[in-house]
């Protein structure tokens, strides 16, 4: 799961690119009771949704030229510069060149060999998100792609992650964690593309955690967004389901079984 004592190659951030920073605002503060503290000119107006008053996601504008709505995850990194060399390394392409925020921290915006986007977080005075699972927060990860095994392989090499097989009624499912880490310590999953028809295309999509799935993606329907995968139920996981908001950015949301003998 994920936590915010964050470690190598662990999620520690995630943003919005959007071309609507203020129906994002609506839109999320509707749904997750988010609020948006936009950032000044030292960062090109980028901005913080909060919950609580703790941090949960970053959003910024972005322009036709710059690319679709989308959200990107961010994994920690102890060196921005040498992640972006291995990238390139291991067949993936550097979309945007390490660069500092302010004292913050140094970021990068990096593509997989299929074409899957992520970034990477050398945190300095920012460690990351301040909440994670719990409700209106980010609580896991997911790579939709088209060969598994070989996303593992560049993701080792890349961020250091260990990779398992957990099973489940019918199969298993891929499961990437921190070095010598259990299972119980996975942050996110490999999938493979096509397995579901709504993904058609390689990608990362985060979570977040919501107390009732089908009342959340109804009222995402209700503000403009889109269902994308109508919510299904899977044991011992929980119910999720996929959407996208009023602008296209494709994310999920799910609400998590309880632990064993919760």
């Amino acid at each position: 799961m994920l936590t915010t004592n964050y470690v190598d190659g662990a999620p520690n951030w995630v943003d919005l690119g959007t071309p609507d920073v203020a129906g994002a605002e609506t839109f999320y503060s509707a749904l997750f009771g988010w609020t948006f503290e936009a950032g000044g000119e030292d960062v090109g107006g980028y901005g913080t949704f909060r919950l609580g008053g703790r941090a949960v996601a970053g959003g910024m504008a972005l322009t036709d030229e710059q690319g679709p709505p989308a959200w990107t995850v961010y994994f920690q990194s102890p060196d921005a510069d040498a992640t972006a060399r291995a990238v390139r390394q291991g067949g993936g392409r550097v979309l945007f060149e390490p660069t500092d925020v302010l004292d913050q921290g140094r970021m990068a915006v990096l593509a997989d060999p299929a074409g899957a986007v992520f970034g990477v977080w050398q945190p300095r005075a920012n460690r990351g998100l301040d909440a994670v699972t719990d409700v209106g927060t980010l609580c896991w990860t997911e790579l939709y792609t088209p060969d598994p095994a070989a996303a593992a392989a560049f993701y080792r090499g890349v961020l250091g992650w260990d990779v398992s097989e957990v099973p489940f009624d019918g199969g298993a499912y891929t499961v990437v964690k921190p070095p010598g880490a259990p299972d119980e310590q996975a942050f996110g999953g490999l999938v493979p593309l096509g397995s579901d028809p709504v993904d058609d295309v390689p990608y990362w999509t985060p979570y977040f955690e919501v107390p009732d799935c089908d009342v959340t993606a109804a009222r995402a329907e209700e503000l403009g967004g889109k269902v994308r995968l109508t919510p299904e139920f899977m044991e011992g996981v929980g119910r999720f389901a996929k959407l996208a908001d009023p602008a296209g950015a494709r994310f999920a949301v799910i609400a998590s079984a309880p632990p064993p003998g919760a």
